[in-house]
């Protein structure tokens, strides 16, 4: 875990952005301990920014409060996941059918240049990449909606619904599904077709939500097949 230090940001942001990225792309597991001396040792800092840090998380729920443990990562569960997605389906397909009538030419170029960005992430295989590119790729479209209050709720459930993309990620077997995925829905969008935009976005994130479910089936299991 390497933190950012930028010039423009006090401590205690640069930590909680450290801590934050980290849990969302897996560096920090679930269920792993978050002891804050260890946290302040590798980091470079005193304990008090990395207590403060750990509170925060704990508020937006990437941190779990276990008595008698203390702090560690939350557990990615079905039902967490089920919930965030469930409304990022619905918010995903609006943005979808608004960029059909809304959407620039100048963002429409750049929509297509993320598409071939995309596809040249998934060839390099690193998951992280991948993510990024995923996330960029998808904000195009919903900045395209000219919508504020859509954009700033598509942006507070940003960092929950990275955690889940990225777990959905590392599934290299999905990354050609991902790929087409994104070739529909930017079709669908130059061609204005709204409901094929729609009906695109919507798929896209149900076979995320199946893919995350059984990589949660199977981490589940793997678990109980370890307890004697």
């Amino acid at each position: 875990m390497q933190s950012d230090f930028q010039a423009d940001l006090p401590l205690r942001d640069v930590v909680f952005n450290t801590l934050r990225q980290a849990i969302l792309t897996g560096e920090l597991k679930p269920g792993e301990r978050l002891m804050e001396l260890h946290l302040a040792d590798r980091l470079g800092v005193s304990r008090t920014p990395v207590r403060e840090a750990i509170r925060r998380l704990e508020l937006e729920g990437l941190v779990t409060m276990i008595p008698r443990r203390g702090a560690e990562v939350a557990q990615i569960t079905e039902k967490g996941m089920s919930d965030v997605l469930e409304v990022r389906r619905t918010l995903d397909a609006l943005c979808a059918e608004l960029a059909c009538d809304r959407i620039t030419e100048e963002s429409l170029a750049r929509l297509q240049k993320a598409c071939g960005h995309f596809e040249q992430c998934v060839a390099t295989k690193n998951a992280k990449k991948i993510a990024q590119a995923d996330v960029a790729l998808h904000d195009i479209i919903v900045q395209a909606t000219g919508n504020q209050r859509l954009i700033q709720m598509v942006n507070n459930l940003s960092e929950q619904m990275y955690r889940y993309r990225f777990e959905y990620i590392k599934d290299s077997s999905q990354h050609e599904t991902l790929v087409k995925e994104h070739k529909i829905i930017y079709e669908s969008i130059v061609n204005k077709d709204r409901d094929t935009a729609a009906a695109a976005a919507k798929l896209h994130i149900d076979n995320q939500k199946k893919a995350i479910i059984r990589q949660i089936r199977l981490e589940n299991d793997k678990k109980q097949d370890s307890i004697p």
